[in-house]
């Protein structure tokens, strides 16, 4: 049984549907003002890899992540720049696009802009607007009564009492209330401004998640995601709202990803201590940055050094090398589920438990290549592919690191372990590994003064 923990009960629980094998998950998105870092990629690919698990195990996942298109950084952006917000947002988006797609990360089944969803907003806030959720201050803005919704602050695990604003909580002296939040914002008049029942305004930030969702998913669904950051006041605001329209819970299960650290601080713009995913993508294949984002779990935070990346793509030619004692068409051509995957399986069931994983695919690799089991090869390329990883030709992938030392470091331990095979007179393991060595473009020459080797 697939068990997730929910931050909204602070507990594993069984994975149950309300229409299965359908899920219906929604993430949030990037707000296009620049251009993504590492830390943006984190959360992309963790819940890509969920997805990615979810249909492994059989189920039929609608993924949606949407893109924030109109807000205060990016109106700010534009003002800096002296141009239109579009063309901010245009440049950002594309950028962002092209970077997942060079970072082997597919698009969600649909990716819905906030500046497409105006007419869905409008009709969302006015309907809390006619349940008495929703009020005009003098400013023009439409504000939520937080404390009109009983249940506030169950997601974050606090009294209403306690919470006091956070990032992007606008502060308003005309509020009712401290914690109450704008869903209309009145449009100044060098902003992007929609007509509404309130005057010229644009959607707030909290909005426009909900009424995306309820326009692409339904009133209540399966997943919802995001940073762990998002978790107050974000996530916390679209509980109330959605359900104070619609009278049903938003979401059944809550998924949140940890950040990726710096030195223990988080990864952002504003502290000027983030890496971009171009600037890694020059130095690193895109498997070896999705290993690393992967490593830890999904809900642990994560640190970011050149070490821990050089480790990883180590580790991941590792796995790589296992598989070239096989003829790779062999290996691709899979008899089904084996007993060796469980492990697998198993840490993947217990919410996404990555480390564990990558433990199971090393023992998987170890059995091939010790043992020259093909079997465990072809588990090992089954399950490192349902994590995204192992999915190119592996002596294709393993020439274009030749002359990185660890590679050349793991060369040289394979020749020794044949020398070893051949002092015992154990011909076929000797055998095995000098095949192996030549998947690899290795040439070894057996010499007075030792075996030498050279690439092809």
């Amino acid at each position: 049984m697939l068990r997730v923990y929910n931050t909204l009960t602070k507990a594993k629980e069984d994975f149950t549907l309300r229409n299965p094998p359908q899920v219906t998950m929604y993430v949030c998105g990037i707000t296009c003002y620049d251009v993504c870092h590492l830390g943006h990629a984190r959360a992309a690919v963790n819940f890509d890899l969920i997805c990615r698990y979810l249909r492994a195990r059989g189920y039929q996942v609608r993924y949606v992540r949407n893109i924030t298109d109109i807000d205060d950084k990016i109106i700010a952006r534009a003002h800096q720049e002296n141009c239109p917000a579009e063309a901010i947002t245009k440049r950002y988006i594309q950028q962002m696009r092209t970077d997942y797609g060079d970072l082997q990360l597919p698009a969600p089944d649909e990716e819905p802009l906030a500046t497409a969803y105006v007419p869905q907003i409008i009709a969302f806030i006015d309907g809390l607007w006619q349940r008495g959720y929703a009020y005009q201050t003098k400013s023009g803005d439409v504000c939520f009564r937080v404390r009109k919704f009983a249940d506030y602050g169950k997601l974050s695990h606090k009294k209403i009492d306690e919470l006091h604003s956070g990032a992007r909580v606008e502060v308003d002296e005309d509020k009712e209330d401290p914690l109450d939040f704008v869903l209309w914002k009145h449009s100044k008049t060098d902003e992007p401004a929609w007509e509404s029942p309130w005057g010229l305004g644009r959607p707030g930030w909290h909005i426009e998640c909900s009424a995306m969702i309820r326009a692409s998913l339904g009133d209540s669904i399966d997943i919802h995601g995001g940073g762990s950051d998002l978790i107050f006041p974000h996530h916390e605001n679209e509980i109330a709202q959605s359900n104070c329209l619609t009278e049903q819970e938003l979401a059944r299960y809550w998924l949140h990803c940890a950040p990726l650290t710096v030195r223990g601080q988080k990864m952002s713009k504003s502290l000027n201590n983030f890496v971009s995913i171009r600037d890694l993508l020059n130095e690193y294949h895109p498997e070896e940055i999705r290993y690393f984002l992967t490593l830890g779990h999904y809900r642990s935070p994560l640190d970011w050094s050149k070490d821990a990346m050089d480790a990883s793509a180590a580790a991941l030619r590792r796995l790589y090398i296992a598989l070239t004692n096989f003829a790779y068409a062999e290996i691709k051509q899979s008899e089904g589920w084996q007993d060796g995957e469980q492990p697998f399986w198993d840490a993947m069931d217990d919410d996404f438990n990555t480390p564990r994983a990558f433990a199971a695919l090393f023992a998987l690799a170890t059995e091939a290549q010790k043992n020259n089991n093909i079997q465990a090869a072809q588990s090992l390329l089954r399950c490192g592919q349902i994590l995204g990883l192992l999915t190119e030709e592996p002596t294709a992938f393993l020439r274009r690191k030749m002359d990185d030392a660890d590679l050349t470091q793991q060369v040289q331990q394979l020749i020794a372990e044949r020398q070893e095979a051949r002092a015992k007179k154990d011909w076929q393991r000797a055998d095995a590994i000098r095949k192996q060595l030549d998947e690899m473009g290795i040439i070894l020459e057996d010499k007075a003064q030792g075996t030498q080797w050279r690439t092809k």
